[in-house]
């Protein structure tokens, strides 16, 4: 058997918008109509249901004015309904030249949503093509609750598809409409009908209901359909439509007798596009395009992508536009921050590398986020301790309330001997430091003076982000600088300020 074509239509924009609040204006409509068809290249787009509103209507409008400029009309489909005319007139005025026309594919649907027999909805819906023939519109025909059809009424299936069959209709769809099918039944379903109905084109409208759309696709493509109905990022009704990414991916990678248009390069950029417009949040470990699912956490994976890829698989993130990372946290072996460092142009001796190794597992099991950005901040931090360690700040309670002045007690050891103090000041910070300073003034020591106060945190971070303190401060001999590294801004302060007073004792 040779390379079978399979036309892949994408219904983001009609079913991938049922998804429950996702509603995508007439703008980021056309925006991602343009990249399906002209970046991603899927061979169709279904936009829109007739009669749903005036918005539609426009976002219609806009698209259809789009395509027929530049030539993608026909890959522009609408979902009509038999409806006596109402969708067809629809359709001309909003421009579009090919309906999916949604019909009952289980004789359940027919006898109790629509309450007809066979011979009615098949006229009806001969009424339907005709018209549409008369109005130079493509029709094609959605079988609704397929699935269910040829589980429970396979002689009324076989029934419509022979009325079909007769009919100008250039594809018969076929939705797992609830997401019930297995695999297995997938497969045996098309094949009987592919069999029985080998000239005409079949395409294959999975949803996700037990997580089997990708599974369920794969084995329509085995059985025999022409073409499949996918949405970027799985959106669409309950748990969503068969995925686009995880598709594409796996008819690249594991059918190598269907050959497909679509460019795997751009699939996350317009995963992340369509992320931004519908508000729907990608979970990070989405195959393909999820945030987590090219980066590796556990020391042992990086050390054996060091040494002859060997936790690489064909999944490769160059494909879709993606780089591989290397997870920073409590699961991080030296592997790992050494391919961070690489990145960042940075060597360290393996004195420094274990160092910073445990400084990040340190960090990682307070269940903060490590990034790259963070490994210089982690590596001055770590590397700065030039000191013997005379002065430990042990705890601390900072309190801030309201109305109320912040204050702050603390235990602090100096060469063996603990003090406690409380103190209240004008901030968090400044409350430490009035405790500190009545511990020091016990010692007779004077703290030398805080003349600039710097904060930063690692470029492209976000709330979470790990943050440096710098403090410079002078006293009567010379003018010093100190640096901590904490999630949180005042601990951070307090970890320089533990520098300065070791600096200062010695």
């Amino acid at each position: 058997m040779g390379v079978r074509k399979i036309e892949i239509m994408d219904t983001t924009l009609r079913d991938g918008e049922q998804t429950s609040s996702v509603s995508f204006s007439a703008s980021e409509k056309l925006t991602i109509a343009k990249l399906l068809l002209e970046e991603l290249k899927v061979d169709r787009i279904e936009i829109a249901s007739a009669r749903v509103s005036e918005g539609e209507l426009q976002a219609v409008k806009d698209i259809t004015e789009w395509a027929l400029e530049n030539n993608h009309l026909n890959a522009v489909e609408v979902l009509t309904f038999v409806d006596k005319g109402v969708s067809i007139k629809w359709m001309l005025e909003a421009g579009a030249k090919v309906q999916n026309l949604l019909t009952k594919g289980s004789l359940n649907h027919l006898t109790h949503q629509l309450k007809k027999t066979p011979e009615q909805h098949f006229k009806e819906i001969e009424d339907n093509i005709l018209l549409a023939q008369q109005n130079n519109i493509e029709t094609n025909v959605y079988l609704e609750d397929w699935s269910n059809g040829m589980r429970n009424s396979k002689a009324y299936v076989f029934e419509f598809l022979a009325f079909l069959a007769k009919q100008p209709v250039k594809r018969i769809m076929l939705p797992d409409t609830l997401g019930v099918l297995t695999p297995k039944e997938t497969f045996d379903f098309i094949k009987e009908t592919k069999e029985a109905y080998p000239n005409l084109h079949f395409d294959f409208h999975g949803h996700n209901d037990y997580d089997l759309g990708v599974a369920n696709v794969m084995e329509a493509l085995q059985a025999g359909a022409n073409g499949l109905h996918l949405t970027v990022n799985g959106m669409g009704e309950r748990a969503g439509n068969a995925p686009m990414a995880s598709t594409i991916a796996v008819i690249n990678d594991f059918m190598p007798d269907i050959e497909i248009g679509v460019n795997e390069k751009v699939l996350y950029s317009v995963s992340k596009l369509v992320e931004t417009f519908s508000g729907v949040f990608i979970p990070a470990n989405k195959p393909v395009v999820g945030a987590n699912v090219f980066t590796q956490t556990a020391g042992i994976h990086a050390d054996g992508d060091n040494k002859r890829n060997l936790y690489f698989s064909d999944l490769m993130p160059e494909r879709f536009g993606r780089t591989r990372k290397y997870a920073l946290g409590k699961s991080s072996g030296k592997a790992n921050i050494q391919k961070n460092l690489q990145e960042l142009g940075l060597q360290l001796n393996d004195e420094d590398l274990k160092k910073v190794t445990q400084r990040i597992i340190e960090l990682g099991d307070k269940k903060q986020v490590v990034t790259k950005e963070d490994l210089p901040y982690i590596i001055s931090d770590v590397l700065d301790h030039s000191y013997e360690e005379k002065v430990k700040v042990n705890s601390y309670v900072l309190t801030h309330s309201k109305g109320l002045k912040p204050s702050t007690t603390v235990s602090i050891t100096i060469e063996n001997k603990t003090f406690e103090e409380h103190a209240q000041g004008d901030g968090q910070f400044d409350a430490f430091m009035n405790a500190i300073k009545n511990v020091f003034k016990q010692q007779k020591v004077v703290l030398p003076n805080l003349i600039d106060y710097a904060v930063r945190i690692p470029p492209g971070s976000h709330s979470d982000a790990l943050c440096e303190t710098i403090i410079t401060w002078k006293n009567s001999k010379k003018e010093f600088k100190t640096r901590g590294l904490d999630s949180d801004q005042t601990v951070s302060a307090i970890k320089a300020t533990e520098k300065m007073l070791n600096i200062i004792i010695e």
